[in-house]
């Protein structure tokens, strides 16, 4: 997740997840949050119930995210590999509202997903809460990687 940086650093973005409390709605021990925000392509969440899975992003203030990245790897994953992931924001989980939808074929790498703000057209939203949600999986699979 990244914002616009003043400072420059990382083509003028820098990585916002660490000031953010993460939550999921669901993990198979030893796979939640800590494997999820970990930095490493070698571990990963495994959510562990009924779609829609969620990961939820908290801010402690108003924050402005440019855009998440995500990492899905369908070789590796298949029936663990979203397909349709949807970006919700808002103040906490009582308002959240949709702001786009992602749908993915068969990814391979690092997938950008820009957040604008629906009232100021090509400017970054500024929010409390993120929630990603994953709708669905390739080859109908039930748990997401």
């Amino acid at each position: 997740m990244q914002a616009p940086d003043e400072g420059g650093d990382q083509g003028g973005y820098k990585e916002i997840g660490e000031s953010a409390v993460w939550s999921v709605s669901s993990c198979k021990s030893g796979f939640g949050v800590e494997q999820l925000r970990d930095n490493s392509l070698e571990t990963y969440w495994q959510s562990d119930g009924p779609q829609p899975h969620q990961i939820n992003i908290q801010f402690l203030k108003r924050t402005t995210v440019s855009h998440i990245k995500l990492y899905a790897d369908y070789k590796s994953d298949e029936s663990y590999t979203p397909n349709k992931i949807s970006f919700r924001c808002g103040i906490g989980f009582h308002d959240l509202r949709q702001v786009g939808v992602l749908e993915l074929n068969e990814p391979s790498g690092w997938v950008t997903f820009p957040l604008e703000d629906r009232g100021r057209k090509g400017q970054p939203i500024s929010t409390f809460m993120i929630q990603i949600v994953i709708g669905s999986n390739h080859q109908n699979g039930r748990d997401t990687h």
